[in-house]
């Protein structure tokens, strides 16, 4: 499996706290069997807004430190990137990550809130060939409010990535039910931690796993949590 969203990098944003916690956090990844971790740090203007180099750098460090201690996993460079109208002048800064060097970058959208923008995003987004992935859209309450939201996004060309932990109700019982009629939709397109911190997630995967492929299948919980994302990482179309 390949995870696409994750908070391990240390000491960027509200994910992992220190090195230990992130070690502990792959090694936890490791063991529920990943294989690829993509580190999307936050970058949220005013809040959170790492530079490109600092989080290159982590990985270069981060992945000395695995291969010292013979753990064999391999980390990726990315960003879970609030939505912003500066979207054309982050990009023209080079202030932005992709998700590992490809054409796929993370995007997260206000949870209480639609905001009036986002077809520009898209627009621009596309116009300089870059694909649009919607982070855990199930957590946002006017799409649990009217889930036919995830038709009009894929409409747009935007892709569409859920939390595991979803299904299991970590993030309540509507993004729970929502995770739950979107991928009966057929409707997923990749999967993720959105992991913060040791001991919680990961180690909650393995319970939805089993619920998820109660709903939609072996094959297609190979094609979202390994098939899909190994079409980032080789930057390939992926069809939708």
């Amino acid at each position: 499996m390949i995870d696409v969203h994750s908070h391990i990098i240390p000491g960027v944003d509200d994910g992992s706290k220190s090195i230990e916690d992130t070690f502990n956090m792959i090694l936890e990844a490791k063991e529920i069997g990943f294989t690829d971790i993509m580190m999307t740090s936050h970058y949220m203007t005013h809040n959170y807004e790492p530079t490109t180099q600092e989080l290159t750098i982590w990985k270069e460090k981060l992945q000395k430190l695995l291969k010292t201690k013979n753990v064999n996993v391999k980390l990726h460079c990315g960003m879970e990137i609030y939505v912003t109208n500066q979207i054309e002048d982050l990009l023209k800064e080079k202030k932005l990550l992709t998700l590992g060097e490809s054409r796929y970058l993370l995007m997260e959208l206000p949870i209480n809130c639609s905001i009036n923008y986002l077809d520009y995003v898209v627009y621009y987004l596309q116009a300089n060939s870059i694909q649009l992935i919607l982070a855990h859209p199930e957590r946002y309450i006017y799409v649990q409010n009217n889930p036919n939201l995830i038709n009009e996004f894929i409409d747009k060309g935007i892709l569409i990535q859920c939390n595991y932990a979803s299904i299991i109700g970590l993030y309540g019982k509507k993004a729970q039910k929502t995770m739950k009629k979107i991928l009966k939709r057929n409707q997923v397109h990749f999967l993720g931690s959105d992991c913060h911190e040791p001991n919680t997630t990961y180690k909650q995967i393995p319970q939805a796993i089993k619920k998820i492929k109660k709903i939609i299948g072996e094959d297609k919980f190979y094609k979202i949590s390994t098939e899909n994302p190994k079409k980032i990482l080789n930057n390939e179309e992926l069809e939708f």
